[in-house]
């Protein structure tokens, strides 16, 4: 699933290939991902807007165009884009006024397009948490008081911290070596800390090689991320923790498969 590393790279990207370029064309081959408005509406409103700058939101892609409107789009756990050619799995195809495609990829079918007048009034932004770079040390300590749920879980709720899911809490409580099941009022104060330190490193160096390609996320170009190679217990499985050898464990924890090393994350 795209994590806010990935999608920051989608966004850069997009910014280079397709700011000040209009929309002169759609094809839509898959109408369920079209969420808003009716699929006619989207086809008729679209076509022949700018783009005038594509703004991130912890996950969310949002194209503002111009006359004012916003195209969103959720990525979710299969969705990417590729810009090029006219993808034959493409689930929505736009055509740019540069003679390329900005194709929708979702192999799955879970992701989400919106074309609306305003963003910041949809639900999921309303309820979406800061990111962890938008917060000081003792903020997020503020936040992580009283609360019950187990810290991993925690960080990745969109509505606690936008932006971290399941590969870089894994490796954010790795690095910070707290083990993901214990409770977030049972961290240390120094514990709050280390992960809060571990949560922005971890997503600055994700940031920096392109994110992960550990499912379906491609980059514009549908190069691999470089982060994947760096990662130190996500998808590692009974192999040896990189600290202590010791052979790490998986647990699930809210849904989700979690490796970690427990003589290590304590």
């Amino acid at each position: 699933m795209p994590e806010l590393p990935e999608v920051a790279t989608i966004q850069k990207d997009l910014e280079k290939k397709v700011a000040g370029k209009k929309i002169v064309g759609l094809k839509i081959k898959k109408s369920r991902v079209i969420k808003e408005p009716s699929v006619a509406k989207f086809k008729k409103e679209i076509i022949g807007k700018k783009i005038e700058k594509i703004i991130r939101k912890g996950k969310l892609l949002i194209f503002k165009l111009q006359p004012g409107c916003f195209l969103i789009i959720h990525l979710r756990i299969t969705g990417w884009l590729r810009y090029g050619k006219e993808e034959p799995k493409a689930r929505v195809l736009f055509k740019i006024s540069d003679g390329n495609f900005l194709n929708y990829m979702d192999s799955r079918l879970l992701g989400h397009l919106r074309l609306r007048k305003e963003y910041k009034d949809l639900n999921f932004l309303q309820r979406l948490g800061p990111e962890i770079f938008q917060l000081t040390s003792n903020q997020f300590k503020q936040m992580l008081k009283r609360r019950k749920a187990n810290v991993k879980s925690l960080i990745m709720n969109q509505n606690f911290i936008a932006g971290v899911g399941n590969i870089y809490a894994q490796e954010a409580l790795f690095l910070a070596k707290i083990d993901p099941r214990r409770s977030a009022t049972s961290l240390t104060v120094k514990e709050k800390d280390k992960l809060y330190e571990k949560l922005k490193a971890v997503l600055a160096e994700a940031i920096k090689y392109r994110g992960s390609s550990v499912d379906s996320y491609r980059n514009l170009e549908g190069q691999a991320g470089g982060m994947e190679k760096r990662l130190k217990v996500y998808g590692k499985k009974n192999q040896p923790c990189p600290i202590c050898k010791k052979p790490l464990k998986k647990t699930t924890i809210a849904g989700r498969g979690t490796c970690f090393c427990p003589n290590c994350q304590k």
